[in-house]
């Protein structure tokens, strides 16, 4: 245990970060690296490889995710910031990049191979967006002057055209959620929310008549019809689990599910855990998101504020898409379950979301002091 007495990077990092966040994150780790050992060896076998071949390798990502995390936690918001842009310029090209020379996987081309490693641009890319966002929103707020608005639609233009046309519609309508949320979080006009509602609608109506595999998806979603052998295998597991599960190991609708470890590792939990136990990984989703809400509502620094609310709005709306998926309420679309899904890109690229969380909840007393002597000074309030 760190003594209070102590100063230091170490102890001064671990008496001022949300504890409850850190071990959350830590257990939300631990349950994926559990569920990868029900829901990857019959995936593995499929494929002809050691069945062990999947939880092997979420081992090996397992600990660089956690370093990632708690290295990023010991930044300062402006080392946050600073991160984010290059990060983003970074994803950015690669994406761009994965557009022309990247691998085609089900019709999108989302992966680039570096150093014989491939890497999903996108998902780094998401928490990148948001601490930029949430600074250019933050910083037209301080000086209305500068135009952080108008740069952020641009933004929002820029990853919304290359998400499009990977073609990624999950990942757009979860970055536009998320975009929009901290746009009005940061007081957006009336005519601004008619005009950006308008042009949603308009997008996703032309992507239905435009990307037959979108239609495909929605149709059979609505009718039944079709190739909807997943989601109903994945329903029968939910299914067969009942409320107490039917034991580790002992699920058999998990071993036809194709993505049982990525995008329906939720049903192998419902089937093995119970339905009971999937209600607490939604409560755990839950209170991320509503301790992140509950920082920023305290916030006082609108770069703070903006950032932490849209970093968990995205775990929460990206956990809600996938669930729901799961649970045959949305339409089919590879989306992980944050920190608990199979796949090396998503689970570091949640890790940069947890330690830029982590990073700008972290209690700073001499920093607050001065903001609210600021604060006073501003106001024409003598100092204390």
């Amino acid at each position: 245990m760190v003594s209070r007495a102590e100063r230091g990077p170490v102890a001064d990092w671990f008496w001022t970060i949300d504890r409850f966040f850190l071990a959350t994150f830590i257990l939300l780790m631990g349950i994926g690296f559990m569920l990868s050992f029900a829901a990857s060896p019959p995936v593995a076998e499929r494929l002809g490889l050691d069945s062990f071949h999947f939880v092997k390798r979420h081992a090996a990502f397992l600990l660089p995710s956690l370093a990632v995390m708690i290295g990023i936690s010991f930044m300062s918001p402006r080392q946050v910031r600073r991160t984010a842009i290059v990060l983003l310029v970074v994803a950015l090209g690669l994406m761009l990049v994965a557009l022309f020379f990247g691998v085609e996987v089900k019709g999108s081309r989302r992966w680039v191979t570096l150093a014989g490693i491939s890497i999903q641009p996108s998902e780094f890319m998401k928490p990148a967006f948001v601490v930029v966002c949430a600074w250019l929103f933050a910083e037209h707020a301080r000086q209305p002057e500068i135009p952080g608005n108008f740069f952020a639609i641009i933004l929002f233009g820029m990853v919304g055209s290359l998400l499009v046309a990977q073609p990624d519609l999950g990942q757009t309508i979860l970055t536009t959620a998320v975009w929009g949320g901290m746009f009005f979080m940061a007081g957006m006009p009336w005519l601004w929310i008619v005009l950006l509602g308008g042009f949603g609608v308009a997008g996703f109506v032309s992507a239905y008549y435009m990307l037959p595999h979108v239609a495909g998806r929605i149709d059979r979603f609505l009718t039944g019809e079709g190739d909807t052998f997943q989601v109903d295998t994945a329903r029968q597991a939910i299914i067969r689990g009942d409320w107490l599960g039917q034991g580790p190991g002992e699920g058999i609708v998990k071993r036809i599910i194709p993505d049982s470890h990525t995008d329906f590792i939720f049903s192998v939990a419902a089937e093995e855990f119970g339905i009971l136990f999937c209600m607490a990984l939604v409560i755990i989703f839950s209170f991320v998101v509503l301790r992140g809400l509950s920082h920023a509502f305290k916030e006082r620094n609108d770069f703070n504020r903006f950032a932490v609310a849209g970093l968990v709005l995205q775990i929460g709306l990206q956990s809600m898409i996938n669930i729901g998926v799961n649970l045959e309420l949305l339409p089919a679309k590879g989306m992980t379950l944050p920190l608990i899904s199979y796949g090396g890109s998503s689970m570091v690229a949640i890790s940069v979301t947890a330690g830029f969380i982590l990073a700008l909840t972290r209690h700073r007393p001499e920093k607050r002091a001065q903001e609210r002597s600021l604060f006073r000074v501003h106001q024409g309030v003598p100092a204390e």
